[in-house]
C-alpha cells in the first residue's frame, strides 16, 4: 500500500533538510521520542504538527500540514548556541523555500512563525522552532492521490 501524500510530504522535507545539516555536522530527527543529548547537536528536528481540512472542492480535498523545524544547538567552547542554531535554521528555512512545491507534491510552503528559548542544562542549549504551513490536495476517498 503506497504512502499518503502526507506522509511523502514529510519525507521529502527530512529529505531535504538531510544534506543541509550534514554540511554542518549536524543530523536531522524526525519526531524523536526523547531528548536530544549533547553528543547529538547540533541537530535540526522535525514534527508534523497538524494537518487540517480547508476546502473540498467536487472529490478533492485541500489540506493544510503544519511542520515544525527545531535548531538545536549546544553552546561549544568557542560560540554561544544561539549563533549555530540560528545558522542552521537559516540554512534549513531556505532549502526548503527553494522548491516550495516539494517537486509537485503541494501547491506550496511559507513559513507561519518562529521563536526561540535558551536553556540552562549541563550545557546551554538553543533551540529555534519555526513552523512551516505546507498546503496539498488529495483525492476525498484516497490519501495516497494528489487531488
Amino acid at each position: 500500500m503506497p504512502n499518503s501524500i502526507r506522509e511523502q510530504i514529510l519525507q521529502a522535507v527530512t529529505g531535504i533538510l538531510t544534506p543541509v545539516a550534514a554540511a554542518v555536522g549536524a543530523q536531522v530527527r524526525r519526531s524523536p521520542p526523547t531528548g536530544i543529548i549533547r553528543e547529538q547537536s547540533p541537530a535540526l528536528l522535525v514534527f508534523p504538527e497538524s494537518d487540517a481540512i480547508t476546502q473540498r472542492p467536487n472529490d478533492r480535498v485541500e489540506r493544510q500540514l503544519v511542520v515544525r523545524v527545531v535548531a538545536l544547538a549546544r553552546e561549544t567552547g568557542s560560540e554561544m548556541p544561539e549563533p549555530i542554531a540560528d545558522r542552521l535554521l537559516v540554512a534549513a528555512h531556505a532549502a526548503l523555500l527553494a522548491d516550495v512545491n516539494l517537486g509537485g507534491l503541494c501547491l506550496g510552503i511559507r513559513e507561519l512563525d518562529c521563536e526561540w528559548d535558551v536553556e540552562d542544562a549541563d550545557a546551554t542549549a538553543a533551540s529555534i522552532p519555526a513552523r512551516y504551513q505546507i498546503t496539498y490536495r488529495t483525492l476525498a476517498a484516497d490519501l495516497s492521490i494528489r487531488g
